[in-house]
């Protein structure tokens, strides 16, 4: 019988773990050393300034308060709009634990969720599933990405939507200043979004776009990347300037829906496939470390007469011999 109910309530932990939103708690840095972040990320300049704005602002309500000042009592919460990979979730979880060591959050936990996180399969089971998602970011941030798609798909009944939208509304309401939501997505399907319900756009004082990267802060990331991985171009074949216009071409063909920091992360993955490769048909005695550790021009996916795309990135890593739950775990 008792390894009857390990086995039951080890089952239940599993399916629990499984569905469990993805929870990220205070790392204990300074004021000062998030700022710091904040400041040092890519690009991101208009970002910077109006997230800068916004504290600096929400600080100085605080301290009128403090001495019986009015003071406007506005919401903490915020709306981020912008492609993928341009830096929502990362500036979202710096803005809650600025947010914490300012005095406005209790915690600065980080919380994000989606869609499958907040709906349930059953009428009255969505509010239930919201009003514990909510209970677990009192005190933090709760991060809704994609929040349109509380709404639903076009045409189908949005019923549950909708009741998830109510309950976090009257929560956002009765739980002023106990925890923030940020919500993010597309710029248009948000702007719709807001639009759907007349309490939304209201609780969503502040409103940020986040732009595209340009193509040197592209590059820039690239290099990011590369010193973190250990690695280098090498200086006798001109690798870094042929991955720069690769990036240049990567940006200038991009689609509405360009992954910006994500596409970087796609092409440097091809890159490292393309090394492998050919380290793989290497004399062992030639594999030294700065063989294992030096990016040759003919391992970047560039050509000068040809347009490279975000899918055409994508072709090359396919076509790779082998490899089958590597490109599947990058494509996902």
């Amino acid at each position: 019988l008792k390894d009857s109910i390990m086995k039951f309530y080890g089952f239940i932990y599993i399916l629990e773990a499984q569905s469990k939103s993805f929870y990220e708690g205070d790392d204990g840095r300074s004021l000062e050393e998030l700022l710091s972040d904040l400041n040092n990320l890519i690009g991101l300049e208009k970002v910077k300034a109006k997230v800068n704005d916004l504290i600096a602002y929400q600080t100085v309500q605080k301290l009128r308060e403090k001495q019986g000042l009015h003071s406007h009592k506005g919401t903490l919460h915020l709306a981020f709009t912008g492609n993928p990979g341009t830096g929502k979730t990362t500036v979202a979880r710096i803005v809650g634990r600025i947010y914490k060591q300012l005095g406005f959050l209790s915690k600065g936990h980080f919380i994000e969720v989606s869609r499958t996180d907040l709906i349930a399969g059953y009428q009255g089971q969505t509010a239930l599933k919201v009003k514990k998602v909510i209970d677990e970011a009192r005190g933090g941030v709760l991060f809704i990405d994609e929040a349109y798609y509380l709404a639903g798909q076009e045409g189908a009944s949005n019923s549950f939507g909708s009741e998830a939208i109510g309950t976090l509304l009257k929560r956002m309401e009765d739980d002023r200043g106990k925890f923030v939501v940020i919500a993010a997505g597309y710029q248009n399907e948000m702007q719709d979004f807001l639009r759907m319900n007349p309490g939304l756009d209201s609780r969503f004082e502040y409103k940020i776009h986040i732009e595209d990267y340009s193509a040197e802060e592209l590059f820039h990331i690239l290099l990011l990347q590369m010193k973190k991985a250990q690695f280098v171009f090498n200086n006798s074949d001109n690798a870094k300037d042929i991955a720069r216009n690769a990036v240049e071409i990567l940006c200038k063909n991009k689609q509405k829906d360009f992954s910006n920091a994500r596409a970087i992360r796609n092409l440097f993955d091809t890159i490292k496939f393309r090394m492998d490769s050919r380290i793989a048909n290497l004399p062992p005695e030639s594999l030294t470390k700065e063989t294992l550790t030096t990016i040759c021009a003919t391992d970047i996916p560039y050509d000068e007469n040809k347009k490279t795309t975000e899918k055409e990135v994508f072709a090359e890593l396919n076509d790779l011999i082998g490899m089958e739950k590597v490109k599947k775990t990058i494509k996902k």
